[in-house]
């Protein structure tokens, strides 16, 4: 997956500047808040030049599987439908009638199964960002600064009054720090990232909590490969 994020958002104009200590550890921390969490509610913006896609559902961070509903924006229906995922793997099951928000549980048939591709799909390039944004462990707070972490601004999302920062280098792109745009609350907790995949002109920009967290459940008769 090759993938950049952007450098926009942020209500404040006074960064960029380098993290403070407590900025760090939150930085650190907000992955592993997912993971501790189990699971979040998800709703992940995909831009299309052809219309986007938009993804409402969840991402169970134990399990590293996600499931939700997929609807076209400025686009035919043809895409619409449930869809879930792995790291590997992508599930669809078209409907023309999609509804606001996935079943609980998965329907019994009419599914079609694919790997998930690496280049190439905005979509896919999304959905495996949005699984990957939990970890089992903290990230390393002292690499941080020296890779390139910063503090952009102050914003508030959904009531949240949230601190802006650019993650560091990722861990096989040299050069790529300030690419991870994240709004990181007060204890950590991520509530939004704001993801450039390169195909596409505009952002992919996935927020948390949207809707109520439904637990995931695997789609019947199928074993995701992780």
């Amino acid at each position: 997956m090759t993938a950049f994020l952007a450098i926009d958002g942020g209500s404040d104009p006074s960064g960029p500047r380098p993290l403070t200590p407590d900025e760090v550890n939150r930085l650190a921390m907000t992955r592993f808040r997912n993971y501790e969490a189990h699971g979040r509610a998800v709703t992940i913006t995909v831009p299309g030049t052809a219309g986007g896609l938009v993804v409402t559902g969840s991402v169970d961070y134990r399990g590293k599987i996600g499931y939700g509903v997929v609807h076209g924006t400025g686009r035919d229906t043809s895409s619409d439908g449930l869809i879930e995922w792995t790291a590997r793997s992508v599930f669809v099951h078209p409907m023309a009638n999609a509804p606001a928000h996935a079943p609980a549980s998965p329907p019994r048939s009419g599914w079609y199964g694919r790997p998930l591709r690496s280049s190439g799909s905005s979509l896919d390039s999304s959905l495996a960002i949005a699984l990957g944004l939990g970890s089992d462990r903290p990230d390393n707070a002292q690499l941080m600064p020296q890779n390139g972490a910063a503090w952009w601004g102050r914003d508030q999302v959904d009531g949240h009054r949230v601190d802006v920062m650019t993650g560091p280098s990722s861990r096989d792109r040299s050069g790529t720090a300030g690419n991870v745009r994240y709004w990181v609350g007060s204890d950590g907790t991520m509530h939004r990232v704001r993801v450039s995949v390169r195909s596409e002109s505009q952002p992919v920009v996935i927020d948390f909590d949207t809707q109520k967290y439904l637990p995931v459940k695997p789609v019947p008769g199928v074993t995701p490969t992780r």
